[in-house]
């Protein structure tokens, strides 16, 4: 039995770890045997994901505890509960579904990802396709390259066409 301190030290450690994360699920991993827990640990550790089971009650005051809103998540703490933590969106997501192909653990009980809350396992497809933040820079920075790629390929293409359109041009004018 763990005494008031400890119980305090503890929740103040869940408090500081949910402000640490952008990225929280919250999974049912009840069930699984001890080589596929090992297994799950071993991914998750190899992601930069931490995981960690939690005591609901614990968990409901560090969420109290905490500088962040989770709604709806709050309603999922029944039962088993361990934390997935992590800094990438779908990171979590692409570890449960690709365990998802040899057990049927762990079952996505909800997620809140950078302020939005997501409850239930249906949601898990949704939370794959989440790009990371660098994925929608490297995508954005891809579409503002491409208009100028454009120009500068037309007018290496077109390299002889236009300096004799600007030699015709500066002709003209004099």
């Amino acid at each position: 039995m763990r005494t008031r301190e400890q119980k305090a030290q503890l929740i103040e450690e869940l408090t500081q770890k949910l402000s640490e994360y952008e990225v929280i699920y919250i999974v049912d991993i009840l069930g699984l045997n001890a080589q596929i827990t090992s297994d799950l640990r071993r991914a998750c550790y190899g992601s930069d994901v931490k995981l960690q089971v939690v005591k609901n009650t614990m968990l409901q005051q560090a969420m109290d505890q905490s500088n962040k809103e989770f709604g709806e998540l709050r309603e999922v703490l029944k039962g088993n509960s361990a934390l997935m933590l992590s800094n990438v969106g779908n990171q979590p997501a692409k570890i449960i579904k690709n365990f998802r192909k040899k057990s049927k653990k762990p079952v996505l009980k909800g997620a809140w990802i950078e302020e939005s809350v997501y409850v239930g396992d249906n949601q898990l497809d949704t939370l794959v396709s989440i790009k990371s933040k660098e994925e929608l820079l490297g995508e954005l920075i891809g579409l503002l390259q491409s208009p100028a790629k454009n120009v500068i390929s037309a007018l290496k293409s077109g390299g002889g066409k236009i300096a004799g359109i600007l030699k015709t041009l500066s002709e003209k004018s004099e």
